[in-house]
Order: C-alpha cells, then structure tokens, then sequence
C-alpha cells in the first residue's frame, strides 16, 4: 500500500550540517526511543552511501546512514581523485557510461562541487617510448573525449581543448620528461578532486542538513528487508531499526549483507612521491602501458606536495581486508611504466608511501580480465529484500544514488518529489543554500590558498570557530594543514579520533613519516576539541 508521508521536499536545509560525536550520540538516543520506521536506512559510508543519503533527504524522505567504520573508510578513499570524463569507457565500447561520466563531470564542476573540483592538466609526452601508434590513437581518443565533453556541456573555459604542444612547453609542464627524443606531446583537461574523502564528507554534511541522520562506528546485523541491528561500537549496546528500505551500498562488502551477490574486486594501487622527484609539475602525466592504446599509468600533482602514481587493474580474491595493501609487483610495475618517460628513472627510495583500494566490480561469471568488466552501476532489490546498489565509480555516484532512491521510492510507495541533486550544491559550494558556520571575519585574500581548496565558501569558518591555539599555524613544519582545520574536523566533520583525522579528513597519514610528524599535536588537539563539544 503506497504510503504518503511528505508530498514535496524541504525548500532549505532543515539542520546543521555540522557532525560530531554529541550529535551522534543524540541521534543514536532518539533512533532507540523511536517508534516510527525512517523511509530508507542506507548501509555503507562511502560515496555512493553518502550520495543516497543526500539524495533521498532532499526529497524530503527520513533518513539513517550507518557506516561501520568512518565516513569514507573504505574504496571512495583509495581513487585517483578524478572526475574521469569518460573517455576510457569509449575506448572499450561502452558508449553509455561514457557519456553518462562526462554529463556528472558537468554537474559537479559547474554546479554541486566546484569549489572540490578543478580542471587537471594531462600532457600525453611524445618521448621514444611512445609509439607511434600509441600517439595516434592517444590523439584520436582525446578529440572523442572533447566530443564528450561538448555533448555533456561543459564550456571550453571550465576544461580547454586538447591541443598539440611543442617540446619547451612540455617541459614547463613536467620538467621531469626524458630530454633526449622528446618530441612535444597532447596536452587535454579531466577534472580531478582535490580529496574524494572530502567528497564524501562534504555529502554526508549536506545531507545531515537536509535532515538525515548520519552514523559512524555502527555496524550493521541481521539486515533484511524490514530493517537491521545496529551495534554501537563507542558506546556500546545495540537497537533494532526499523525501514520502508534498506539500501545496501556496502561496496566491496555487499555480499556480506546479501549471500545472493557476487562481487569480483579489482585492486587498484598508488603510490605517493615527494612532488620534487618529478620537478613539481603542473600537469599529469599520461604514460601509457606497454603495448596498449587504452591503459596508461598516471603521475597526478595532489594536495600536501605530493604526486600520486596510479594505477593498477589486478584481480582480488579472497576476503575483502579493511585496509587493502599494494603488492610488489604493481609498486615495481608502476615505477618502471611511468620512469620510461622521465630523465631520472624512480626507485623504490622515492617511494614516500603506497596504497590500494578495491573496485566493487560485479562478477558477471566471465574469464576475462577485471579491466574488461564494465563499470555500470546496478540497482536492483534482492531476494533478500534488499535494495543493492552495486558496481559503478565515483564520477557517477549522484547518477548512482538517484536511479536507487528511484527504486526505492517505487518499490516501496514513498511519495517521490523527484531528485533534486542536479542543482543542489554542497556545502562549501558556492551558491549552497547551507550556511557556513560563522560570520567571515577574514577577507579570502588572507586565506591559505590550501584551505580555500580544501573548504571553500566555508574557509574563513574554519579559522573563525577555531578555539586551538595558534589556530592559522601548520600542524607540523613542511604540512601544509592548519591547526584550526584538525578542530573543525572534530566539530563540523564527524572525525571521533586521530586516526580519522590523519587517513581521512586531511589525508596527512598518507606518508608514514608525516603521519608521525603529525601525530602528537593533531592527538592534543582532537582531545581539546572533543572536550569542548556541547
């Protein structure tokens, strides 16, 4: 029977987008002491988790997100922060989920995440390692890309043509590019995050705002189609929650919520350089596998004086770790792939440090390789009775979360507004109907550059609400984060303890050595914080 609980969504957010152990603690007390189903709980805090949640509480639906771990813990934390365009997926053949990437890169860099978004350089080098094929076929893929981009949308002064640059230009650029048979190179444009982790915090936030409640160190028991049990892993105790759906977006772990799935992860691994081994360049670099015209390993300049080395394809078997580790072989194999084309070859010493993330690819029963399994997303309910939302990627989480809270709303008779998420930015972003959470009192000419990358419209905020001492000071010599942004973590963005301060909130554990750095002062600080919570 089709239920009638709200005909229209929320015009402006309902409640502070701010998470912090308090809140969480009161959400948890008025979930046990209530009587009522919520419209959808949602399993799994990472991205796709986070987009539902967001999606379904601006329709003006009830909402509990429960994550196991962090906000972000798991595969939406190990990406290449980019906001692909698609351009691979054409290589492959799969016409839809290339379009369909290069329209969410619109949204979010013109719309819902421009302040998170920026436009990324990528220089294809004509170095002798490069055939000639290779060269033709990178130049064609990247007029079809542009042909993507221009169907999606975009303007050319948000990702610029790719063009044909000469060698001196290349060396701007990448001054780390092998000298000798350097011939110039392609240079296009994809968007790249300047931290997924932020993404995903930045949704769970928006969606807090617009109402949902949302919940760090829960695990999730005996989920079925009625509801599931909650298992407190702070305070301890458990309660039974009761839904119209129960949405599961677990990722790699959904076959533990649901037996009748078959997940096939792909492991995908990095590594982080010192930005000075590579000459701080100011462009990706886009090398391709040996002997392919579709696969290539990536150099990324990143936030914190960093570039990324990405990334690998290899099958996962097995059962899913929490924290998936890189292996020899892919450190090795993107070393020597990437040194091919730079004046320097790169060894294992400048290696400051390496992860890995699991894709959460569906086992479609084939032999091939796990590169060759499409990225469509799948959302289906199980025989179960849960609502499984499987397969796709970070650029296309919003498109992801729609068609499931679709589902939901059908499956379930929830009145259904529409989504609203198209137009709807997040905070931090320009033109967010959420407040920041002080008054500016600084002009943005005197913010760190960092911090407004890193926060946004909310950057003087960061520094407003800092009670710390000395709260515009670098947490550590040569770190690039602000004291003050290790408070607000505590107070505005769910981080209950170091460790989700360090891996996920600023990203600074990345690099053992930082992370050591790092440690004592970001501990006092997160103790002062969360001491001072109301």
């Amino acid at each position: 029977m089709a239920r009638t609980r709200r005909t229209s969504p929320p015009l402006t957010p309902t409640a502070s987008s701010a998470l912090n152990a308090t809140r969480r603690a009161r959400e948890l007390g008025a979930l046990a002491a209530s009587r009522e189903p919520v419209d959808l709980l949602v399993i799994g805090g990472g991205v796709t988790g986070a987009g539902i949640a967001l999606d379904a509480a601006s329709r003006g639906l009830s909402v509990v997100l429960a994550e196991a771990h962090d906000l972000a813990f798991g595969t939406s934390r190990w990406s290449s922060k980019l906001v692909h365009g698609g351009l691979r997926y054409l290589a492959t053949g799969d016409v839809a989920v290339a379009r369909e990437s290069a329209v969410e890169r619109h949204i979010l860099m013109t719309r819902v995440a421009p302040h998170l978004v920026r436009s990324l350089p990528q220089l294809l080098p004509f170095v002798p390692s490069v055939t000639a094929k290779q060269r033709a076929f990178g130049g064609f893929g990247l007029r079809l890309g542009d042909g993507l981009r221009m169907l999606a949308r975009t303007p050319a002064d948000v990702l610029a043509h790719p063009r044909r640059i000469g060698r001196d230009e290349a060396l701007r650029l990448a001054p780390a590019l092998r000298r000798d048979g350097l011939r110039g190179g392609v240079l296009s444009h994809d968007g790249q995050l300047i931290d997924d982790a932020r993404l995903v915090v930045a949704l769970a936030r928006t969606a807090a705002a617009f109402g949902a409640t949302v919940l760090t160190r829960v695990r999730v028991a005996d989920a079925d189609a009625d509801g599931a049990t909650l298992d407190d892993a702070v305070g301890g105790g458990s309660l039974r929650v009761r839904a119209r759906v129960v949405v599961n977006a677990a990722g790699v772990w959904a076959g533990e919520l649901d037996p009748g799935i078959r997940m096939r992860p792909s492991r995908g691994t990095h590594l982080v350089l010192d930005a000075a081994a590579l000459g701080h360049p100011t462009a990706a670099l886009t090398v391709p596998h040996p002997g392919s015209i579709s696969r290539f390993v990536f150099a990324l300049p990143q936030q914190l004086g960093r570039v990324v080395v990405g990334l690998t394809d290899e099958e996962a078997p097995g059962p899913v770790p929490d924290v998936p580790q890189p292996h020899d072989s892919e450190i090795d194999f993107l070393l020597r792939t990437v040194s091919a084309a730079l004046e320097r070859p790169l060894g294992r010493d400048d290696v400051l440090g390496a992860f890995a993330g699991l894709r959460p690819l569906i086992d479609t029963g084939g032999d091939g390789s796990t590169a060759d399994i499409s990225r469509r997303h799948h959302v289906a309910v199980s025989e179960a009775g849960l609502l499984n939302v499987l397969g796709g990627k970070l650029t296309t989480y919003r498109a992801m979360a729609r068609d499931a809270v679709d589902l939901a709303c059908r499956h379930a008779g929830l009145a259904d507004p529409g989504c609203r998420t198209e137009t709807l930015p997040l905070v931090g972003a320009p033109g967010s109907a959420i407040p920041v959470a002080a008054a500016p009192a600084h002009a943005r000419a005197e913010l760190p550059a960092s911090l407004v990358a890193r926060y946004g419209a909310e950057a003087s905020a960061v520094l407003d609400l800092a009670r710390c001492a000395d709260p515009a000071d670098r947490i550590a010599p040569g770190i690039d984060v602000t004291r003050a942004e290790i408070e607000f973590a505590v107070r505005s963005e769910g981080a209950l303890d170091v460790d989700d301060v360090l891996d996920r909130r600023t990203r600074i554990g990345l690099v053992a050595a930082d992370r050591e750095r790092a440690h004592a002062a970001v501990a006092e600080i997160v103790e002062e914080a969360t001491a001072r919570l109301d």
